[in-house]
């Protein structure tokens, strides 16, 4: 059993890294073109397996807290791929179960972070203090605004590239602060689960900000050519 651990440790240690590795490359692409497809597509893949091994390890310490934020972190991959998919919910591209299963799923998990967060029933989430809170908080907003547009298709015809870019940078957000938690112990635990947050939020609004003022200018046939299909 020990060895079984030590490979799917490594297994997830080694997808992790061609996560970080990877997302940049395909940021820098032209979006829409056959690399930021082909690099997007095995980032996500890559992302899956980080996911799955993290779930598996940490139920296995077990380490609830780990467990949790694996999901959450997941679906922020997950939800950016899956809204390519859903580009033209009036023309019956819209939410099938997975997507709505992968939300509830999340929204439930994202409000055990927070409960857990805050009743800190060990010295594990004790140590974490406001972290599994912020996340879950994060977690809880980022669903339940999923779930509202899939009720609720919002009118703008671009809505599915800010989603996708909001998950595809959201998810990297998770695998930098996992980088920074293992590797920057010099910086308090809070500071080294969070600051990856603090600053990838406004870097992501930015980003969509500049894309919605830049596809304002672009011709329809042309953006709906920009996905992973």
């Amino acid at each position: 059993m020990d060895s079984l651990v030590t490979t799917l440790r490594w297994i997830h240690i080694s997808a992790g890294m061609i996560a970080l590795g990877l997302a940049p490359i395909a940021m820098l692409t032209v979006k829409g073109g056959r690399a930021h497809r082909r690099w997007g597509k095995t980032y996500f893949w890559a992302m899956a397996v980080v996911a799955s091994t993290a779930v598996i390890l940490a139920l296995w310490r077990p380490q609830i807290f780990l467990a949790l934020l694996a999901v959450f972190s997941f679906y922020l991959a997950f939800t950016g791929y899956r809204v390519l998919w859903r580009k033209r919910p009036d023309r019956g591209q819209g939410p099938v179960a997975v997507d709505w299963a992968a939300a509830l799923v999340t929204f439930a998990v994202s409000a055990a972070l927070v409960v857990l967060g805050l009743i800190r029933p060990g010295p594990t989430w004790q140590r974490l203090g406001v972290v599994p809170v912020v996340f879950g908080v994060l977690g809880m907003v980022l669903t339940g605004l999923d779930i509202r547009k899939f009720v609720r298709p919002p009118a703008d015809r671009n809505a599915w590239w800010f989603a996708h870019m909001a998950g595809m940078l959201g998810s990297y957000i998770a695998t930098v602060s996992a980088f920074s938690v293992v590797n920057f112990t010099f910086l308090p635990i809070a500071v080294r689960w969070l600051w990856p947050t603090a600053i990838g939020i406004p870097l992501i609004a930015l980003w969509i900000t500049y894309y919605k003022i830049r596809l304002r200018r672009v011709p329809s046939a042309r953006i709906e050519a920009a996905s992973v299909n």
